[in-house]
């Protein structure tokens, strides 16, 4: 059923805003009358006017062109990027990296991002507990492999474990560094 008398109600409310709405929009529009005469004054006393000088455009200084002594390089030839063809001679000193070892789950991850949080003794053999950044713990124990330059684990202690680290020598061969990660108390 249909309540007649609220639909009139409404009917009414909305004839009055529009009515109301109307009435203001008059008002406004009758503030806008036709006279801009003395606008139109404004511009004629400004038309009038001199113009204000523009300032001259400034004078380009001539480039005075410096030559260094001694300099026969030219630093826009495009043969000083190529590379060298004499090869530097490679360092050798008998280090070499076994390529055929399948690489451990450890060595994905950069050694400084490991962290040692723990010991076991398993079988009479001392493991450690290694943190990876995604918050899981791996063991390892002497032998394994962990960090991305071929870090082989030799001893493992209460406190510390040491490794091995094979790295370039900056000279086409390798070199081994001994380095030691200790217990992190966190």
């Amino acid at each position: 059923m249909i309540d007649l008398n609220n639909n009139k109600k409404q009917y009414i409310s909305v004839k009055k805003i529009i009515g109301i709405s109307s009435f203001a929009g008059a008002l406004l529009l009758s503030g806008c009358n036709g006279d801009i005469s003395d606008l139109d004054q404004y511009f004629s006393e400004q038309r009038g006017k001199p113009a204000a000088p523009i300032d001259p455009i400034p004078e380009v200084k001539p480039y005075l062109r410096y030559v260094y002594p001694q300099h026969e390089k030219d630093p826009f030839d495009a043969a000083m990027l190529a590379p060298s063809t004499v090869r530097e001679q490679v360092v050798d000193n008998g280090i070499n990296i076994d390529t055929t070892r399948v690489p451990e789950f450890l060595e994905g991850f950069p050694l400084d991002s490991l962290r040692m949080v723990g010991t076991v003794e398993k079988d009479k053999t001392l493991w450690a507990l290694v943190k990876i950044p995604e918050g899981a713990v791996q063991t390892v124990k002497p032998g394994n492999y962990l960090g991305q330059n071929y870090g082989k684990i030799i001893n493992i202690s209460d406190v510390k474990m040491d490794m091995l680290e094979t790295v370039s020598n900056g000279l086409g061969g390798y070199e081994e560094r001994e380095i030691s990660i200790t217990l992190n108390q966190e």
